[in-house]
């Protein structure tokens, strides 16, 4: 029997603005016709406990119970990331679908679509995760930006300038976030993932980052929109699918995004000039309902700890590659291997964009993601990236 997929299940956003009840009986429903019915589903897990032992036999989160008890293969369901991308494409997808179910020796198995072809906005992943609608799945870190910036420190524009500085402010930082989704989310983070660095592309000639004073800039997230506010420019916070529609309507000339990612969806060939000075790096977190993955049988979760650290490693490595193959390939040179060949103009990155870089980051996107928060995140920034000497010194009160 083929399987349905999951972009059929559209259009799943407005069965969100519907509530989660109706989303999760629509997921589940749809699951169940379009699977086998001898591979069992791992489905969204109750909030509360069932009351009875007949409520219990019946609750969402009974499946994988039942699967355990008898010992019978396991069925993930599991939202990605950006599909199109080649972290969902070559790293997401065939983990999923292809090397769990032989690391287990079919145990485990999945289904997996990526959140942007299912209909789920991304900025209610976190809260489907919660819910236990979406089982398992991939939040970028920007969506938490406006409801929880506390979580997004370790992403802030201007503060890492290489993966080298990214990887040092995510092991001061990952104690604090995993500790925090656990306790305040009931989300259990078992990766984080990153995109290549997210660069700049302008249409019009430019000399540096001090030279996009007075343009509009596509960004994807507040805290980026207070970095290159800070520039003199115009923020325009632009969905990832619609950056290219903003620039073909002319509403922007500029589109900070990943290289990569914008030789894929072609900003390439709307824009001239290629300014490839790191702003952020576009993290991801994946995680699973704590429900969930408690249903689970101890030795698949272990499996699971294990593999998902090796994926994010692998992931890691890749994007700081297509970091510079994603440059290499928008200015069509000759070491651009995966992607497509452009013609674009090299703006080198000279001294002074790293001390601006700097700058913006210490005297604006710091204090900004700081008053933004609604809990202490001074204290949670002196515990965690403040360690390494980063910012320690800019405090603004809660």
């Amino acid at each position: 029997m083929s399987r349905m997929p999951f972009s059929s299940l559209s259009p799943l956003s407005l069965l969100v603005r519907s509530g989660p009840r109706r989303l999760a009986a629509c997921l589940c429903a749809c699951a169940s016709a379009a699977s086998a019915p001898a591979a069992p589903q791992l489905a969204p897990a109750a909030p509360a406990a069932p009351a009875s032992a007949a409520a219990s036999a019946s609750a969402p989160g009974a499946q994988p119970r039942a699967a355990k008890q008898a010992g019978a293969p396991i069925r993930l369901r599991v939202v990605g990331g950006l599909g199109g991308i080649s972290q969902y494409t070559r790293f997401e997808h065939p983990f999923w679908t292809a090397e769990l179910p032989r690391l287990s020796g079919g145990r485990l198995s999945a289904d997996i679509v990526p959140f942007d072809r299912a209909g789920i906005p991304g900025v209610e992943m976190l809260r489907l995760l919660q819910l236990g609608v979406v089982p398992f799945g991939t939040a970028l870190m920007s969506s938490f930006s406006s409801i929880y910036p506390q979580y997004t420190a370790v992403d802030l524009p201007g503060l890492s300038g290489d993966v080298a500085s990214l990887r040092a402010a995510t092991a001061a930082f990952r104690p604090y976030l995993e500790q925090a989704l656990r306790q305040e989310q009931g989300v259990e983070l078992l990766a984080l993932y990153i995109y290549p660095a997210q660069i700049t592309f302008c249409k019009h000639p430019l000399k540096g980052l001090s030279d996009l004073r007075g343009r509009r800039v596509r960004v994807s997230s507040p805290a980026q929109a207070d970095f290159i506010a800070a520039v003199g420019a115009e923020p325009v916070v632009t969905s990832f699918t619609q950056q290219r529609n903003s620039l073909e309507s002319g509403d922007t000339e500029c589109a900070v995004t990943g290289g990569m990612a914008g030789n894929t969806l072609g900003v390439d060939t709307l824009t001239r000039y290629l300014h490839p000075l790191p702003l952020n790096w576009g993290m991801a977190v994946f995680g699973a309902n704590r429900a969930a993955w408690n249903a689970l049988p101890p030795e698949d979760r272990q499996l699971l700890r294990t593999e998902l650290a090796r994926l994010e490693a692998a992931i890691w490595d890749s994007a700081e590659r297509e970091t510079s193959e994603g440059v290499a390939c928008n200015l069509g040179r000759s070491d651009c291997r995966t992607g497509r060949r452009g013609a674009m103009t090299l703006v080198p990155v000279s001294e002074a964009d790293e001390r601006l870089r700097v700058e913006i980051f210490r005297t604006t996107v710091l204090p900004r993601w700081l008053r933004r928060c609604a809990v202490r995140c001074d204290q949670i920034w002196a515990r965690t990236i403040g360690t390494t000497g980063r910012g320690a010194d800019i405090f603004v009160g809660p």
